[in-house]
């Protein structure tokens, strides 16, 4: 029984890196389309939405692999488009901190991962 629980644990870990790659490609994506000034608001809301919850998510992920740093790192993410109580920022401001964000997403693909 305790080896079919590991076994079991390893396989839902194998599926929780693909799903985090999966989402966090779809979160460099909105936040690249993000930078220029042609969507309406409501796709900024959604974008806090899909920021927050996909940082915490990845934030879980990281602590199970023991990554603290990326814990952290999507914490203050998470923590930053957090859609409950937002911070407001100028257009420009949140220009820079989406590209920043974006790289930080495409660089934990890399190295929040199994060892």
């Amino acid at each position: 029984m305790f080896f079919k629980d590991i076994f079991y644990y390893k396989n839902i870990m194998n599926d929780g890196i693909k799903i985090k790659n999966i989402l966090t490609v779809l979160c460099i994506i909105a936040l690249l389309l993000a930078i220029p000034s042609i969507w309406p608001y409501g796709y900024y809301q959604l974008l806090r939405w899909l920021i927050a919850g996909i940082a915490v998510f990845i934030a879980y992920i990281a602590s199970e692999l023991e990554k603290r740093i990326w814990v952290w790192i999507m914490a203050i993410i998470a923590i930053l488009f957090n859609p409950i109580v937002p911070i407001h920022l100028v257009k420009e401001t949140w220009v820079v901190i989406d590209f920043i964000v974006a790289i930080m997403f495409m660089i934990s693909l890399f190295k929040i991962k199994k060892k």
